[in-house]
């Protein structure tokens, strides 16, 4: 694209090479993305052809003969499948959703709660959906349409791809999946899933003004060492430190990419002031106990953040009759290392905010700008075979050289490998408020006494967002844990059990929680506020419960 894009500014570049900040309006970035998008839209031939649409009723065409439709509207709405009770201008948008995602299914004449309500195409042919949805997407989005009967109710699915060059836009605006529904991209998401999508990556740009004196030599020579070591790299003793990197990609017609200033620039925090790393340690989830912005280069902000780190959680020291000593964290450094290095690695760092770790009595919160890279969900980085799919691929490269990460995607197995051998619960992984965390937490039973008690309504709300809980409710945690073993129950049902007059506050907190801690699920995850809702335990939960005994 030759142009850097950011939440509110672009840098253009000019024939020296230059650069400009120029002020742009989301709604006017968002526009000016598009129309360059589609200007250097290439040649999409893979879903240019007609799907003929079955309208016998209760026949379907080829491709919908094996679906299981019933099968479908059971398991409810998710990433992958919407139910609507008419085709309008929502369906576009869901259409446009899922070519941005990974594809799916939209079934027409199906309500929210799995009720088949029956489609009305009025006086328009299934044709005629497939032909507004055609001239409505940019670029054309070609989707496949049959027709079925359902309780004696015409039901409509329309099959939408996977579309490889993204993002596809609807009246200007782009959309992306989230669990079971469509979020309006933002021009920095646009831009992102665009440089994806064509297998470029941000850091791989050169950066407006900088030249190679800004670069620190000493640390590439560090660097060609250190790689060379590992015997990630074999790099031609003959080549000088600046062939090194314009080798690698770091270099681009003699001027440095924004992943060879944060890597090895003189100041790396020039001009992404951004690019730090912020730790507190707080008591109580509210007073600051100690606080440190960490600057430099990003390999370095690692260390000293595991330092922070460790600064400030207990150690035991265990005499086995070995010649040292075991050291017994409060929580594995292997698995923080691993979440502290994928922060710094594949952080969003055109985002404005900085990496926050936040050490509480109870837990700790690793918290990265930039949400999952698109198509990757919290499930598939469970994972051990999911692909590896870096927002940074320069700088991953680096840190890979460095064993500082592996490249193929199983550094969040190892994650919660090395914390069930501790008998520490699974790590939350989360998008979470622009973000994503990961929150590594302490047994229940291990929650410092002290916490107890602290009911203040700032102390609840803030105990949900990093996890806190009142001693009180680490009991009814408990309890509900052990209630739903081997049954499923609504909030009125559970209160009843804890003998309970009505579903308090404290138990919603508590269910929420748990919801969050992937301890409970829903019974109809589609749609959490239906009257039928109940609850039953995970195997994450029973493997917690088993733990405690």
């Amino acid at each position: 694209m030759g142009k850097f894009w950011s939440w509110y500014f672009v840098w253009e570049e000019s024939e020296s090479g230059a650069g400009r900040r120029a002020p742009q309006s989301k709604d006017g970035l968002r526009r000016r993305l598009l129309r360059e998008l589609a200007a250097s839209e290439l040649e999409i031939n893979c879903f240019s052809r007609y799907i003929p649409t079955q309208t016998d009723k209760g026949k379907r065409a080829s491709w919908a003969a094996g679906m299981d439709i019933e099968q479908i509207i059971k398991n409810g709405e998710s990433e992958t499948v919407e139910f609507k009770t008419s085709f309008g201008q929502e369906a576009i948008e869901t259409v446009v959703a899922f070519s941005n995602t990974r594809g799916g299914t939209i079934l027409v004449g199906v309500n929210n709660s799995g009720m088949t309500v029956g489609a009305d195409s009025g006086r328009e042919s299934l044709q005629q959906w497939a032909n507004r949805i055609s001239q409505n997407t940019e670029p054309t989005v070609v989707v496949e349409i049959a027709e079925t009967e359902l309780s004696g109710k015409d039901v409509v699915l329309i099959q939408v791809p996977d579309y490889p060059l993204k993002p596809v836009a609807t009246r200007g605006r782009c959309f992306r999946r989230v669990g079971n529904s469509n979020r309006q991209m933002t021009p920095q998401e646009i831009s992102q899933m665009h440089m994806l999508s064509t297998g470029t990556s941000w850091d791989a740009f050169p950066v407006p003004g900088k030249t190679l004196d800004d670069l620190d030599l000493e640390r590439v020579r560090w660097y060609i060492r250190a790689a060379n070591n590992t015997g990630r790299r074999n790099f031609d003793p003959g080549m000088n430190e600046l062939q090194v990197l314009e080798k690698i990609e770091l270099i681009k017609n003699n001027h440095p990419t924004w992943a060879a200033v944060l890597l090895f620039g003189k100041n790396p925090q020039s001009p992404l002031t951004q690019s730090t790393v912020h730790c507190g340690r707080f008591r109580q989830n509210v007073h600051i106990m100690d606080d440190r912005l960490i600057t430099g280069s990003i390999i370095d902000q690692v260390n000293e953040a595991m330092d922070f780190i460790k600064k400030h959680i207990n150690v035991e020291f265990v005499i086995t009759g070995k010649p040292q000593r075991d050291e017994i964290w409060d929580y594995p450094l292997k698995a923080l290392r691993e979440a502290v290095t994928n922060a710094v690695c594949h952080r969003d760092y055109s985002d404005n905010a900085d990496i926050q770790i936040k050490v509480n009595d109870e837990s700790i919160q690793i918290w990265s700008p930039g949400f999952l890279p698109f198509n990757v969900t919290e499930d598939e980085l469970a994972d051990p075979t999911h692909s590896s799919k870096p927002r940074n691929r320069l700088i991953a490269q680096a840190f890979y050289d460095l064993e500082m990460i592996e490249r193929y995607g199983s550094g969040t197995s190892r994650i919660f490998e090395d914390c069930k051998k501790a008998g520490l619960p699974r790590p939350e992984l989360k998008d979470f408020s622009g973000g994503f965390s990961v929150i590594f937490r302490k047994a229940l039973a291990e929650i410092p006494a002290q916490l107890a008690g602290s009911e203040t309504e700032s102390g609840l709300e803030s105990g949900l967002e990093s996890g806190l809980e009142s001693g009180l409710e680490s009991e009814t945690s408990i309890s509900v844990l052990n209630i739903l073993a081997g049954t499923v129950l609504s909030r009125s049902e559970i209160a009843r059990k804890l003998k309970h007059k009505k579903v308090s506050g404290a138990l919603n907190r508590t269910i929420k929680e748990l919801l969050l801690k992937k301890y409970i699920q829903y019974t109809i995850p589609g749609d959490p506020n239906n009257r039928q809702q109940k609850y039953r335990l995970t195997d994450e939960g029973r493997r917690f419960l088993k733990l405690r005994k």
